[in-house]
């Protein structure tokens, strides 16, 4: 699923940034070598990371 249509971030790549330490929306996007644009996505990956936290 795409989280980010601005980025074309998906899912599961937001999903890796959280297993590899960002907490955070935008720590997670600079991981990826992107920053939010339109910032719609941001509550989303939010969700996705903080799932990611709890089951770790």
């Amino acid at each position: 699923m795409v989280v980010c249509v601005c980025n074309a971030i998906r899912e599961q790549q937001v999903r890796e940034a959280a297993r590899n330490g960002s907490a955070t929306a935008c720590q997670a996007y600079r991981s990826l070598g992107r920053q939010p644009k339109c910032g719609q996505c941001i509550p989303f990956a939010r969700a996705i990371i903080d799932e990611e936290r709890t089951v770790a």
